[in-house]
């Protein structure tokens, strides 16, 4: 590795762009990256023997603003005076040079030289993801890495670049963010920040924009319903009587959903049976979007056992006097519902019920939840 600063007086502080100083008599080649008027990489191959002794002025070729292989902005970059020395190679006062002479471009590193960037993984959509490990790592270490290695995927011409990042690297944030990094997401134990490379039109999906709760319609033999009233939420303190209701747990299908938070708050155990109707609204958490799903299940007990926490009481009541309280007879989307899981019970309504589903696109488990009426479904 060679040790050298470079100063590019002609480039403004956010250019990121690659040379080449290519040594012709001794076929010596060395590939650097260079960004914010320093050198971040500077790579060298050996020499050969036959040459090791030779002294010459070296021709080098500067690039600005690299933005794909073979794409570069064409003038004159001022180089400035330096010194480049590897063994007995020695560079002096090397001034102006056309861009457009003696170009020589690589679209990525040679193989021995990327352990010199940060690892990455490609995605399905010309990106790149890295995903760093909770061991420390100095910023100015991986400030370094960083330039060097999106100056590297922007000449593989790589689109977004993602960076998963462990709390323990939270340090990291000011210095990719620096980098032109943005905030993605963050989850308990990671931040995910991106940064779009092209000049065109940033395409990268915004974050999961939906939360997805589940209402249970539980009913008995007897045509009485399991109902809730609640010790916090919007309807503490209210009387108002009311489904058991939940959010869906990451990577949990909404049947089982239904039937955890049927358990959790009121003890009874139930099948699920199908998806009746869904509401979407907006705006509901935290500028997110809502989804929910009202269930049907089946009672496999009948005994009721609180949960302290977050249920005040909890009865089995006639379906009747549930429809008939003044809030669910006022406010139209309760009384839909109401409505609906009337018409199940007489049974002149049908909803969706899940079936196992398979595709060759993907090995992960799913299920497709569809009317079956006329359908060949066992």
């Amino acid at each position: 590795m060679i040790a050298v600063r470079l100063l590019i007086p002609k480039l403004s502080s956010s250019s990121s762009s690659c040379f080449i100083v290519k040594n012709n008599p001794t076929r010596t080649k060395y590939y650097g990256f260079f960004s914010n008027h320093q050198i971040l990489a500077f790579l060298s191959y050996p020499i050969t023997s036959s040459s090791a002794r030779s002294r010459t002025r070296t021709r080098i070729t500067g690039l600005s603003s690299c933005t794909s292989p073979g794409k570069f902005s064409q003038g004159t970059t001022r180089l400035g005076s330096y010194c480049l020395k590897n063994n007995t190679t020695r560079i002096r006062s090397l001034s102006s040079m056309n861009t457009t002479s003696a170009l020589e471009v690589s679209s990525s590193l040679p193989p021995d030289k990327l352990d010199r960037i940060l690892a990455g993984k490609d995605d399905d959509h010309d990106g790149v993801i890295v995903q760093l490990t909770d061991q420390p790592l100095d910023p100015s270490l991986f400030t370094s890495l960083l330039h060097a290695s999106l100056s590297h995927w922007k000449l593989q011409g790589k689109k977004g670049v993602w960076i998963k990042l462990p709390i323990e690297l939270a340090n990291l944030v000011e210095p990719a963010v620096k980098a032109g990094f943005y905030f993605h997401h963050a989850e308990p134990k990671y931040l995910m920040l991106v940064h779009w490379l092209p000049s065109t039109t940033n395409t990268i999906p915004a974050n999961a924009s939906h939360r997805v709760g589940i209402g249970a319609f539980v009913m008995n033999e007897k045509n009485e319903v399991l109902v809730v009233q609640e010790k916090s939420g919007r309807f503490r303190g209210t009387g108002i009587w009311k489904f058991p209701t939940g959010v869906v747990d990451e990577g949990e299908d909404i049947s089982a959903a239904a039937v955890r938070e049927v358990k959790e708050e009121t003890g009874v155990d139930a099948k699920f049976v199908e998806i009746l109707a869904f509401r979407q609204s907006h705006k509901s958490f935290f500028d997110k979007s809502d989804l929910f799903f009202v269930c049907m299940l089946r009672p496999l007990s009948f005994e009721i056992q609180l949960q302290e926490t977050e249920i005040e009481a909890a009865q089995w009541m006639p379906f009747q006097e549930y429809a008939a309280q003044p809030f669910v007879q006022k406010h139209q989307l309760f009384k839909d519902i109401s409505d609906v899981c009337l018409a199940k019970k007489d049974g002149q309504y049908a909803g969706f019920t899940p079936v196992p589903a398979e595709t060759s696109l993907s090995a992960k488990k799913t299920h497709l939840y569809l009317n079956k009426q006329g359908l060949n479904y066992e």
